[in-house]
């Protein structure tokens, strides 16, 4: 059996992770899965549920590298990442999304001679100031395979040199553990319990740094949920990151706008799934409102999935631009709103995948 370790940073990549896992135990196709969790961002609580809603095992390998500045986590997530590698000698290493681990796997498996497939290889949002785009130029630059979720990613990789032996279109494996979830997702009564109405509130999730780490900024999207909350009720599970920033400035919750401690799986695509409108700054929320036909608004300048904004579930905003508006102009087209129908989105992303990696094995 050749082994293949799926290195895992933050929660998102187990979504990205958990259908290629799944996939791989259930062919006879002579790979081994090993599943690596930096622990670049954990949370015993949040993890365990996690490992729950999907039943997939806890990881074979945790690191435990912990908070810290960009250079600093990147090089302990290498540091801690070598030995391992040298102990497993895997085949391969799949290394999923944007996040500092991602990055930080890429370059130790390549300087080890180890081959790298990057899954949502090639999306760009062409903003440098983000940290995960610099992530993704330089992970596409030197892994052996680029898997693809969208078409958009396929003409990028070319525009930037790619050779197109390195570039397969997988499409998109979060849509996958979507709709693996689903089901369980439909018996959820979090929308009963918080006493709301299915299409008549809005969802919001907040935790890019541009938005959560300036005080400004985040006070003025605070006071635009508390005007929101006057039309619907605003239900906001609070990012830790983002609930450390409101106690920290004492910051006090408008009048209609629910803050909630951070949901498992489950039960947030169950509170998205009934929302009137989803307000986030998330890549992977913008896929799955498309992926369900929600309105979806999007505060930040720029997205890296750009098939979104044309196939028009999601739209951009600009906190300084009447946002009110926009947002309640979004809410009112919930009824109207269909599930868009993006290629490769289809719930089989992880078979395509693992064809991919058997024929780069």
């Amino acid at each position: 059996m050749k082994k293949v370790v799926l290195l895992a940073g933050a929660r998102p990549n187990y979504m990205k992770i958990f259908p290629v896992w799944r996939e791989i135990k259930s062919r006879d196709c002579g790979l081994e899965p090993v599943i690596v969790h930096t622990g670049q961002h954990y949370d015993a609580v949040m993890s365990d549920i996690f490992f729950r809603d999907f039943g997939m095992p806890p990881p074979d390998h945790f690191l435990g590298v912990g908070s810290g500045t960009h250079a600093v986590q990147t090089a302990k997530v290498m540091m801690a990442l070598e030995p391992l590698l040298q102990e497993i000698r895997p085949e391969l290493l799949v290394v999923p999304g944007d996040v500092n681990s991602t990055l930080a796997g890429a370059l130790t498996a390549v300087k080890m001679g180890i081959r790298v497939a990057h899954i949502e290889a090639g999306l760009r949002s062409y903003d440098r100031t983000m940290p995960e785009e610099i992530n993704r130029i330089a992970a596409d630059s030197i892994s052996d395979i680029l898997l693809t979720s969208c078409r958009d990613a396929d003409e990028n990789l070319r525009r930037e040199g790619v050779p197109p032996g390195k570039i397969f279109f997988v499409g998109n494996v979060m849509i996958d553990s979507l709709c693996r979830i689903l089901p369980a997702a439909g018996k959820s009564d979090v929308v009963k319990r918080l006493g709301l109405k299915s299409g008549s509130y809005f969802a919001v999730t907040l935790h890019r740094p541009s938005n959560v780490d300036n005080p400004a900024m985040l006070a003025q999207i605070m006071a635009m949920l508390g005007q929101v909350a006057e039309t619907a009720p605003v239900i906001f599970p609070v990012h830790p990151r983002t609930r450390a920033m409101l106690e920290k400035r004492g910051m006090e919750c408008p009048s209609g706008v629910t803050l909630l401690e951070p949901m498992g799986y489950v039960e947030f695509l169950a509170l998205m799934k009934s929302a009137g409108t989803v307000i986030t700054d998330s890549g992977g929320i913008q896929e799955e409102t498309s992926f369900l036909g929600i309105p979806c608004l999007t505060l930040r300048p720029n997205t890296e999935r750009p098939v979104t904004v044309r196939e028009g579930t999601n739209r951009l905003m600009d906190i300084g631009a009447d946002p009110v508006n926009m947002i309640l102009g979004q809410y009112s087209a919930r009824d109207g709103a269909r599930p868009a129908k993006i290629e490769g989105w289809d719930g089989h992303a992880a078979g395509r995948m693992v064809t991919a990696l058997k024929e780069l094995i």
